[in-house]
């Protein structure tokens, strides 16, 4: 069971590997497809509809993104990110984000150092080790694209 405490008002994730199942189709004109879990999506809706903030940095640049960018009214979203940690101090000090506002969640080594600066921080089960290790951690029960983002969603709304 996670848990978060109220004081929370902004979701801050990583993408694949978290809201995806950390798997990359690849299509026959080569392009690369995601898959998504109904389950997650409901779980952003949930946030929105109670007035969470949800900001998405991620590594790669991908549709299934901007989907849920356009769909859910996401202001912080940056993609094809090398250095999170930049990203996420930024977004930290335009909207005055205290330690105790936030919750971050990622999954592996690209991560780590945002992972390590939140004070509440979230991974799945099946991140990398060093992820799993970082002291303060906590792992949903559910796997990274079969409701792990949705299990934080109803831990903050239930």
């Amino acid at each position: 069971m996670l848990k978060l405490p109220q004081s929370i008002k902004w979701i801050i994730t990583d993408f694949d590997g978290v809201v995806t199942d950390n798997f990359v189709y690849i299509n026959d004109d080569y392009s690369m497809t995601r898959r998504l879990n109904f389950q997650d999506i409901i779980g952003f809706n949930n946030l929105r509809k109670n007035n969470y903030e949800i900001a998405i940095i991620s590594g790669e640049k991908n549709p299934a993104i901007e989907l849920l960018t356009n769909k859910f009214k996401l202001t912080e979203v940056h993609q094809k990110i090398h250095n999170k940690i930049e990203v996420l101090k930024a977004i930290l000090e335009k909207h005055n984000i205290t330690q105790e506002e936030y919750v971050y969640i990622g999954d592996d080594i690209n991560d780590m150092e945002c992972l390590n600066y939140a004070k509440y921080k979230i991974t799945v089960p099946h991140a990398v080790q060093k992820v799993k290790d970082i002291p303060g951690i906590q792992i949903t029960e559910h796997e990274s694209g079969k409701g792990a983002f949705r299990e934080v969603a109803d831990c903050l709304t239930n």
